[in-house]
């Protein structure tokens, strides 16, 4: 008996039994769905982080206040906030004055959230932050109308802003913002630009921000302290310099802060394989056991495939008994029963991968962009159908193995 006929016996036999079939198929549509829907936004969560190392640039670094290290638990946090004073400007030019090797070095400032207000149209809690002409480079922002700023802007304090598109289509539906007007706290600031959008991610909306250069977020919000600290970001030239400029800026800085041969660094350097291993340390374990406990409901779906099987074997015992009878082999009867539960299993498979197809486009809407790479979905329904194939092995082999004789007697 071929292939053909083979796979036309088991669809028959499953069509003959479609509710019994469907409840079977229950547990590996359940199994490969959740599989598929966790390892879709692992991988989503992973390229979100790779996309955002690769927005500031494989050649960009982060120094900052505190390190990764710093935050290990509640004594490391509170020494650190004890030795590791605020950044300042003086302190980005000490740098930029003495830089050899590092090529670009500027300034951010972290945001506040405040009230916005154009004519009677207001926006809650929006993040306003600062930033120097030259982190537009640094970051490779994308500008989707008018600019960047320019170093007069900043030089100068210039009341201007860079908006994102959440700000831009909230307060200004009707037209370009463009050289339009902003209030923050009672301040106006003329929008320049609008950044390109960014989505959402997690829940929460990139694209709700203003940005003003740095002076001028300093000189309006109060210096900068507290929330409102400094941060500097810096590029090396090429990727053969970039562990020179990581390790200028840290000597740097440590001249900077007079630190002794021996002495802890009492600034933070951040860089993007510091970050790719932060995630894979803290996540790492993690993605397994949270993979590993939809894969039981696979063990599930198996175990209820096999239970099945062998009472579909029990209810065609007599089917069996005449088959046989009229000369089929015992190969072909392993064969048959081996290909329905094959079968089951990789209809279970695509129907859990259809599923959680639909159930990653409603996450990517709300939460963050899922990833169903080819090559899984290639892997579920493959799985699957293996998983069926072993499920159904001993319910096969027991079907082969029953006498004609007796198989005939059966009620």
């Amino acid at each position: 008996m071929d292939f053909t006929e083979t796979l036309k016996l088991a669809i028959s036999a499953i069509w003959a039994h479609k509710l019994r079939s469907f409840l079977t198929l229950l547990g590996m549509i359940i199994g490969v769905m959740a599989f598929m829907v966790v390892f879709s936004v692992l991988q989503g969560f992973n390229a979100y982080i790779d996309e955002k190392i690769a927005g500031i640039g494989s050649n960009s670094f982060t120094i900052q206040r505190f390190n990764f290290e710093d935050f290990k638990d509640t004594d490391t946090i509170a020494e650190a906030q004890r030795r590791n004073k605020e950044f300042t400007l003086e302190d980005l030019e000490y740098l930029r004055g003495r830089a050899v090797i590092m090529e670009k070095i500027g300034a951010k400032a972290g945001g506040n959230r405040r009230t916005l207000k154009v004519g009677n149209e207001t926006m809650e809690d929006i993040t306003v932050d600062g930033a120097e002409p030259i982190i537009g480079e640094i970051e490779n922002v994308d500008v989707a109308q008018g600019r960047y700023f320019s170093d007069a802007e900043n030089n100068n304090s210039m009341r201007v802003a860079f908006i994102g598109t959440d700000v831009a289509d909230k307060l200004f539906p009707q037209g370009s913002p463009v050289g339009q007007e902003i209030d923050i706290r009672g301040i106006p600031y003329r929008v320049i630009g609008v950044r390109v959008a960014k989505g959402t991610v997690f829940g929460q909306p990139q694209d709700a921000f203003v940005q003003l250069p740095l002076k001028t977020y300093g000189s309006n919000f109060g210096g900068f302290r507290g929330g409102r600290y400094l941060y500097f970001l810096a590029t090396a030239p090429s990727d053969a310099l970039f562990k020179d400029a990581v390790d200028e800026a840290r000597n740097l800085m440590r001249q900077r802060r007079k630190l002794e041969f021996g002495e802890k660094d009492t600034f933070g350097i951040v860089t993007p394989d510091a970050i790719s291993g932060l995630r894979d340390s803290l996540f790492g374990t993690t993605f397994i056991v949270i993979l590993a406990v939809p894969a039981i409901a696979l063990l599930v779906g198996a175990i209820v495939i096999m239970n099945i099987m062998l009472v579909a074997v029990t209810e065609r015992t007599k089917e069996i008994g005449i088959r046989k009878s009229l000369g089929a082999r015992q190969n072909d009867i392993l064969k048959q029963f081996l290909m329905e539960a094959a079968t089951l299993s990789a209809i279970g498979g695509l129907t859990g991968l259809i599923l959680a197809k639909i159930i990653g486009v409603i996450i990517s809407a709300l939460f963050i962009q899922t990833v169903i790479p080819w090559y899984a979905a290639v892997i579920a329904i493959g799985v699957s159908a293996v998983v069926g194939i072993l499920a159904g092995l001993f319910p096969a082999w027991k079907a082969a193995q029953l006498d004609p004789i007796e198989a005939l007697r059966a009620d």
